[in-house]
This record gives structure tokens, C-alpha cells and sequence, in this order.
């Protein structure tokens, strides 16, 4: 016989299914590993922003935002970047030269008679004009310089007096010469030979035209030899000077005579003096007289050595005796060894490479042409010895 149960109450079968739900979650928590406790001196991590907020630019992830923040609705464009440039292969860095043009004039004052050379005059006393324009001096000095000079001599077998002239004006040029001169001896006919280069050795220039004995052409190639000249003093740095012992006659250049002074007046810091040969005919026996050159011939080669001492503040001299080549070299020698030397800055900075004409003038305190007078007080008459130009530089050089 089955034992019987008493029934329990509907409400408290419901609070033991409570206690046992309760029971089962808290033994479910107890299973759980406890995260370890941070320690009290260290600071609390700082609250991450919320990564998917607008302001982030993008969704996020556990990295962080994925997207460039948003910009600022009124910020500035960033300024595009400097644009790269690469030389070619094989060329180096490049650099950009501005040249201000500064224009230096040696100006020479002699005395008309003596051809001494006039010192002690102001920076007030000369104006300088460059195509009629004054121009205002940034420098002013007295040089005294040595000589760095081209003793260009004809060697032709055109006539036995022109030579003979050739030899006593350099025996007498470099009688006037000092140790510190470095002179070069240059001769030509139809060719231009050099003798000897540069050197300061008297001797070595006295043996070297003294080797000149016999002469191979008659052709007098005076423009060749010139331009020739000018092109290698070129490539030498100051103020260089050309001492021209010639009849002045060209019979065979390949330059013309138009050429020739182009290169002149292209060729800056050379200054030109010219020796005539021949003497209008008392000079060496004859001279111009000989037969060799006609009046025509003469004069035209007498004006083609003026131009070209005239065009580079030179001087030209045409000895008819050869006792005035001393006195002639010594007038050469004041003139290079005494200068002034004025320095301006071109009111006209076009590069555009043309002539430009400078003149120059001595004048007194008030602004009137500067009158000078000997010890007795007697007026001397002076000349101004300076180039009559430059010819300015292209854009592109």
C-alpha cells in the first residue's frame, strides 16, 4: 500500500524555484576569473573618445579612427609644394650671377711739351661723360703700376730701313723697362710669331730680337696680327698694354680693318701705342720714302695706327730721328706708370651691347675748364690720355 505525501502549497513550490534560480547564477559567477586590481597609486587611464563619434572622421576599430579627421569648416588650403627641379646628368648645381656694371677709366694728363705726367689733381677735376651724359665717380685714385705690355713689331722683308727701325725702337723700349715689367715680344709678316712669352729677364728680350736677321715674307698682315694680339690678352686679367712698332701698311690680313677695331673696341683693359716705322722719310735712311709706299699708302696707314692708339687711350708717335725713340718711350712710360683711375656706374644698364663714347674733362672748382700754369706762370698746354669707349655686355653673357 502505496505511502501518500501531503500536497505542498502552491506558493511555495514557486519560492523554491526562486531560491534555486538564484542559487544556480550566483555559482555561475563564482566559475568566472576576477580581473586583477589596479594599484592605488596608479592613475586611472584616461576615458577613450568614442571613435565612431562624427568628430573622428570615420567608423573606428579597436585601433582607432580608420579615416582622416574631418577639416575644419573654414581652414585655409595648405600652399601647394615647391616644385622640384633636376639638373641633367653630369651637371652640377647652377647659380644665377647678377653683374652691377662698373666702368673703369685710366685717364692719363701730360703736359703737351714734356710729356710729363701731371699729378696731384682732385677727384673734382674730372667729369666723365658717357654719350654726353655726366656721370657721377664712386672711386677715384692715383695708380703706379708695373707693366704687363706685348711688344708687337713688324718683321717683313719689305725694306731694310723699316727694320732697322723696328730694332732701335726695341732696344730702346726695353732700356726704359723696370724689374717688376713682364714684357712678351711678338713679331709677324704674313704669320705672327711669338719670340718670347711673358717674362721679366731683360736680357732674354734684347737676345730675342736680336735673333730677327732674316726675313721670310714681304706681307705686312698688320690686322691679323692685331686681332691675334687682342684674342690672348684677353684671357689675362688687368690692365695689359700693346707696344706696336709697325709701318702701319697691311697688304694681306684675312681680318678686315672693320673687324679689327670691332675686336678693339671689344677688348677691354688694353691700351695701344703706336711707333711709325719710317719717319716721313729722314728716319732709318728713307723710310716711308724708299719706294715701297706711296702718299696714299702712308697716310693711310699712319691714320690706321692713330686709330688705333686713339680708340684705346694710347699714343701715337712717328720719329723721324731715331734720338727721339728715348723720348718717345719715356712719354710711353709716364703715361702707363702714372695714371688716375675713375671708377662710375653707368647711368644707362642696358645690356644690349653696344659702343658707348666716354669723354673726359679737367675742370676748376667752379665747374670752368681747369687752366694750368708752369713755375713761371706761363700757361701749359695739357692732353687727357683715356679710351673713347666700352662697348657694354650682351643680356646672355
Amino acid at each position: 500500500m502505496r505511502e501518500s505525501h501531503p500536497r505542498l502549497p502552491a506558493i511555495t513550490v514557486v519560492a523554491l524555484l526562486l531560491l534555486q534560480t538564484l542559487f544556480l547564477a550566483r555559482w555561475s559567477s563564482a566559475q568566472s576569473p576576477t580581473p586583477p586590481q589596479q594599484p592605488q597609486s596608479q592613475p586611472q587611464q584616461q576615458q577613450q573618445p568614442d571613435q565612431t563619434a562624427p568628430e573622428a572622421g570615420g567608423p573606428g576599430n579597436d585601433n582607432g579612427p580608420i579615416a582622416i579627421p574631418k577639416k575644419a569648416p573654414n581652414a585655409a588650403p595648405p600652399p601647394p609644394p615647391e616644385p622640384t627641379v633636376k639638373n641633367p646628368p653630369g651637371l652640377g648645381n647652377l647659380s644665377l650671377r647678377v653683374d652691377v656694371p662698373v666702368v673703369n677709366v685710366d685717364v692719363g694728363v701730360l703736359a703737351d711739351k714734356t710729356h710729363q705726367f701731371i699729378p696731384n689733381l682732385k677727384q673734382d677735376n674730372f667729369r666723365v661723360f658717357e654719350d654726353g651724359v655726366p656721370q657721377d665717380l664712386v672711386s677715384f685714385h692715383q695708380v703706379k703700376a708695373p707693366i704687363t705690355a706685348v711688344l708687337l713689331v713688324e718683321f717683313a722683308a719689305n725694306s731694310w730701313n723699316f727694320i732697322y727701325d723696328m730694332w732701335n725702337s726695341a732696344f730702346a723700349f726695353t732700356q726704359q723697362l723696370r724689374p717688376d715689367d713682364y714684357i712678351a715680344v711678338v713679331t709677324y709678316d704674313m704669320h705672327t710669331t711669338i719670340l718670347t712669352d711673358f717674362t721679366q729677364n731683360k736680357m732674354m728680350i734684347q737676345q730675342a730680337v736680336q735673333s730677327l736677321r732674316m726675313p721670310t715674307w714681304q706681307e705686312t698682315n698688320l690686322f691679323d696680327a692685331t686681332y691675334e694680339t687682342l684674342d690672348r690678352l684677353s684671357r689675362i686679367d688687368g690692365r695689359k698694354y700693346i707696344i706696336l712698332v709697325s709701318s702701319g701698311r697691311d697688304t694681306f690680313s684675312k681680318i678686315t680693318l672693320d673687324k679689327c677695331l670691332a675686336k678693339i673696341k671689344e677688348t677691354p683693359n688694353v691700351t695701344i701705342f703706336s711707333i711709325a716705322t719710317g719717319g716721313a722719310g729722314v728716319m732709318g735712311g728713307g723710310g716711308f720714302a724708299s719706294g715701297r709706299m706711296n702718299n696714299i699708302t702712308m697716310l693711310q696707314a699712319q691714320n690706321q695706327l692713330q686709330s688705333f692708339a686713339r680708340m684705346t687711350g694710347g699714343m701715337y708717335f712717328e720719329p723721324r730721328f731715331t734720338a727721339e725713340l728715348p723720348e718717345d718711350f719715356g712719354a710711353i712710360n709716364e703715361s702707363i706708370r702714372n695714371q688716375y683711375q675713375l671708377t662710375y656706374k653707368p647711368s644707362n644698364i642696358r645690356m644690349d651691347g653696344t659702343y658707348r663714347r666716354i669723354r673726359i674733362e679737367l675742370v676748376d672748382a667752379e665747374g670752368h675748364p681747369l687752366k694750368m700754369q708752369d713755375e713761371k706762370h706761363k700757361p701749359v698746354k695739357y692732353d687727357i690720355i683715356a679710351r673713347d669707349g666700352y662697348k657694354a655686355k650682351q643680356q646672355v653673357e
